[in-house]
């Protein structure tokens, strides 16, 4: 029987450390969007002052890359582009919402691979979530 080794059971969400990472990359996006003209204001102010925006977001996030499953367990299924509709995501909503995550990646101080596959998927996720041509 072959032994399977620590780093073929590793996921992603262990290998840039885990949920204290997800939450500083978290906390440092939401810094920027508590202030930011565009995207503040489609946040309830509750939301943001009591942090559950900053953890159902680091509860997706940590999910998505091999963590805790506590966001499917509170929430049920991400259902992203419909939790969004109420909101105008247009493609300037989608660069803020970028400018201020890529400032969390960049206090995070992940790996360059790991910057590269968090930020491939961060700006996939964006696009995907466009629902308004202006």
């Amino acid at each position: 029987m072959s032994e399977v080794s620590p780093s073929e059971t590793q996921t992603f969400f262990d290998e840039i450390g885990g949920l204290a990472v997800v939450e500083q990359i978290v906390t440092r996006f939401y810094e920027g969007v508590a202030t930011d003209e565009v995207l503040g204001p489609m946040y309830p102010a509750d939301d943001l002052a009591d942090g559950s925006a900053a953890r159902r977001l680091a509860m997706f996030l940590a999910q998505y890359w091999g963590g805790p499953t506590t966001y499917s367990e509170e929430r049920g299924h991400p259902r992203l582009r419909m939790r969004h509709a109420p909101f105008t995501v247009n493609q300037e909503a989608k660069e803020h919402w970028l400018r201020h995550f890529r400032a969390g990646l960049d206090d995070a101080g992940l790996t360059p691979d790991q910057d590269e596959k968090f930020w491939g998927y961060v700006t996939y996720a964006a696009e995907f979530m466009i629902n308004s041509p202006d």
